[in-house]
């Protein structure tokens, strides 16, 4: 009997450990499924293993396609200064190019803003927190729409007395005052571009906003010599192109986010604000928002000192501007890659990689920069005439040319490590950084250095000097944030829970 009871025993205890080992299996293949889901996921939505492989590449490969969007759009707003400037004559180009530190500051709050909508969805990506990335998505989409709409109401009303407080030239006030308040009409939908677009870059998608912007572009151009040339609008038809250009890149990145697969699928019924993702939007984005408010703030004060020369300076300044924008856009470009990168691998707590990301987008950032805006620099006399013909505004053109875009890849220095920052978690330390060195310092320039010696080259040589300033100071910040935060993360662990999201 005792034998039997034995045996029973034995009998229970090798179905017990068949019946566990069908239980592993069955989580195994579970697994299997589920990694075969998210691989199907990650297709479908274009998303970039940031977590896995060689960052030197998947940088690039992140980086260009948003570098090209960005100088391609500036080819398409350069198409409104070149068709003021060629067919509406010297006045409506100096109108539009008057209005360019305006938009900037206005359109660059609520790109800081979307910075926020970008590092938790890649926070909350590296930690594979589903129920929170699709909150997130649609607390965006409903403030974007709440800002924007609050936005066209006030640009009614600021419009004439900012445009008038910068001493725009009195020749052209009205049709400035004009270009801006049809300007204003788009920003709901220049809002919510950029809060989708954030969307898609946490998950490195940088290629559909690209083809968005190519369909808009073209059909910008269009309607720009449509309504200039055909119509004889003037700025009012440049305006116009523009806001329809706009509504229609909006529509695209929408019908993406509603066609999306899993978290990130935008659900009409569904948008309404989450106080706690918002919460966490504001606290990142926030602080990036006032950075850039109070650096666009700096330029309009520059603007000032240019319309301080006229007409011809306004739009030979103008038409300069338009070639340094095609070289930053590269520096943001691997800026946007490192708050990206950075922001998962840190959710993800990957230490070491969001080190070597910041390294790489740097060299890359810089290397690139310093060719491209050589390369424009060379090439300036040719290129301004495809803008105007006048050659007191060409003279214009070239001096801030020269002045400027000589050591353009400088701005690498803080945009890069800035970015970083922010996808540590850690915006309010580059905003203040960022307001002493470039925004105080430009303040007092321009009250005592340009006040002094009153010349069109002065002025413009406060970038230079601000840049190192503030490139000296936010590398400086990052080494020593670096080492505290960094060094209490562990690599390879399931993420990173920080204090700021």
């Amino acid at each position: 009997m005792k034998h039997n009871d034995g045996k029973e025993t034995d009998i229970r205890m090798s179905a017990e450990k068949s019946k566990e080992r069908s239980i592993e299996k069955s989580k195994e293949k579970g697994k299997e499924t589920n990694t075969e889901k998210n691989t199907d996921y990650r297709k479908k939505s274009h998303e970039m293993d940031m977590l896995n492989g060689s960052l030197a590449i998947k940088m690039l490969i992140f980086a260009m396609p948003l570098a090209a969007s960005s100088i391609l759009q500036q080819l398409f707003n350069s198409a409104d200064v070149a068709v003021a400037g060629r067919f509406a004559g010297s006045d409506a180009l100096a109108a539009v190019g008057s209005n360019a530190a305006v938009v900037a500051l206005f359109v660059n709050v609520f790109v800081g803003l979307s910075v926020g909508v970008n590092v938790l969805v890649a926070h909350y990506i590296g930690q594979n927190k589903k129920d929170s990335i699709s909150k997130c998505v649609h607390t965006s989409v409903k403030f974007a729409l709440i800002c924007g709409i609050a936005m066209l109401v006030v640009g009614m009303f600021v419009a004439r007395p900012i445009l008038e407080a910068i001493d725009t030239p009195a020749k052209v006030l009205d049709q400035a005052v004009l270009y801006l308040r049809i300007y204003f009409v788009g920003m709901p939908f220049i809002i919510l571009y950029n809060f989708g677009a954030a969307v898609l870059r946490a998950i490195g998608d940088t290629r559909r906003p690209l083809y968005c912007l190519i369909v808009s572009g073209v059909l910008n151009v269009v309607l720009n010599l449509f309504f200039v040339c055909v119509c004889k609008l003037g700025v009012a038809g440049v305006g116009m192109a523009t806001v329809i250009s706009n509504v229609v890149s909006t529509g695209i990145v929408m019908y993406i986010l509603m066609h999306e697969e899993g978290p990130l699928r935008l659900d009409i019924k569904n948008i309404r604000i989450d106080k706690v993702c918002l919460g966490k939007i504001l606290r990142i984005g926030a602080p990036s928002a006032i950075q850039t408010a109070v650096f666009s703030l700096s330029n309009v004060l520059i603007q000032g000192g240019i319309n301080s020369f006229g007409p011809d300076a306004v739009a030979g300044s103008s038409t300069g501007l338009n070639f340094e924008y095609f070289a930053y856009f590269v520096i943001s470009a691997y800026a946007q890659a490192a708050v990206t990168f950075v922001s998962q691998n840190y959710g993800a707590g990957e230490k070491e990689r969001c080190r070597k990301a910041l390294r790489i987008a740097m060299l890359e950032g810089m290397l690139m920069t310093a060719v491209f805006s050589s390369v424009m620099m060379l090439s300036g006399d040719f290129l301004v005439r495809f803008y105007t013909t006048d050659t007191e505004v060409i003279k214009y053109a070239l001096i801030r040319m020269k002045h400027v875009m000589l050591l353009e890849a400088m701005t690498g220095t803080y945009e890069m490590t800035a970015a970083a920052l922010r996808g540590l978690g850690r915006s309010m330390l580059p905003a203040i950084i960022t307001v002493v060195g470039s925004v105080v310092f430009r303040i007092i320039w321009i009250y005592t250095v340009f006040a002094r010696y009153h010349s069109f080259g002065m002025l413009l040589n406060v970038y230079i000097v601000s840049w190192i300033i503030t490139g000296t100071a936010m590398i400086i910040a990052y080494i020593l944030v670096s080492r505290k935060v960094l060094g209490h993360t562990r690599t390879g662990g399931k993420g990173a829970e920080t204090a700021a999201v």
